[in-house]
């Protein structure tokens, strides 16, 4: 065999042996993003149009929710806004509306608490996708009928499943994510 022979299968070789390399890389990153970000993977596909902007989009929030100073809460701490919720279903049988703008403001209470910025609505939403990705599709929905019931317009059950979303994200917040148990409203 001449050397230009030996010397393009050698090259070929390298070649193939680059891009599986680079496929197993994307494979695992990908991987790694889907299973940090859960259902916000694919809610970030469907609103980049394309999984390579997805991801360097999730990279993005990933970097910055590092610069975030995330804190745990004391057990003490912790308590208190437990035993705050607590009341809060209390309070729902007499006082929906009321209890789920309260919800409303107790979770933003406790997500600044831990130290996520809470003013602007998106920037919140893709800060809390970095460690709560899983609960957020619950805490949309919360917010859909917390403007609903703004102007009047929810009904009892949509305000019941509020007070259930906002819950979820609540005891994901709560607990940085460790499972709390049941998660009834």
């Amino acid at each position: 065999m001449s050397t230009g022979i030996v010397l393009a299968i050698v090259i070929a070789a390298v070649v193939v042996v680059a891009l599986v390399a680079v496929a197993a890389v994307n494979h695992r990153r990908r991987a790694r993003l889907r299973d940090r970000f859960g259902p916000e993977y694919d809610r970030a596909v469907e609103e980049t149009g394309s999984r390579r902007a997805a991801e360097q989009d999730l990279g993005a929030r990933e970097r910055r929710y590092q610069e975030l100073d995330i804190k745990p809460l004391s057990s003490g701490t912790r308590e208190q806004y437990a035993q705050r919720w607590k009341e809060l279903q209390e309070e729902f049988v007499d006082a929906p509306e009321g209890a789920v703008h309260e919800a409303d403001r107790l979770v933003t209470a406790l997500m600044h608490e831990r130290g996520y910025p809470t003013e602007e609505y998106e920037q919140r939403m893709r800060d809390l996708s970095v460690r709560h990705g899983r609960t957020l599709e619950h805490y949309r929905a919360a917010q859909e009928v917390h403007a609903l019931s703004s102007s009047r317009s929810a009904t009892t059950e949509q305000l019941r499943e509020a007070m259930v979303h906002y819950r979820a994200l609540f005891d994901d917040l709560l607990t940085d994510g460790e499972p709390t148990g049941s998660r009834r409203s």
